[in-house]
């Protein structure tokens, strides 16, 4: 989802976007513990964006992800395409 969000990659923003994206309902605490332990492995940055008059003054943690972070999603995204690249298409049919 942070790649979706591209600059405005935040927790709140996150959440809505597996809400709409994925059909997946979390909880904010959940976007954020995810982000905190990508973000140690190095998968993902973080900095702080400016202040704003539409969160009371508060300032928003955008997320970016890495080099490593692309790397890693690109190997994750090649393992299942070819895992189902060697089921049989006969095992499938439903009808």
């Amino acid at each position: 989802m942070i790649i979706l969000l591209g600059e405005d990659a935040y927790g709140l923003a996150i959440r809505k976007a597996l809400q709409e994206h994925a059909n997946r309902t979390v909880t904010i605490g959940a976007v954020h513990g995810t982000v905190n332990r990508l973000e140690k492995k190095g998968l993902l940055t973080s900095h702080m964006g400016g202040a704003t008059d539409s969160r009371g003054g508060r300032r928003k943690r955008l997320f970016t992800i890495t080099t490593a972070g692309k790397k890693s999603l690109k190997r994750s995204r090649d393992l299942r395409v070819n895992l189902w690249k060697q089921i049989p298409e006969l095992s499938l049919n439903l009808g």
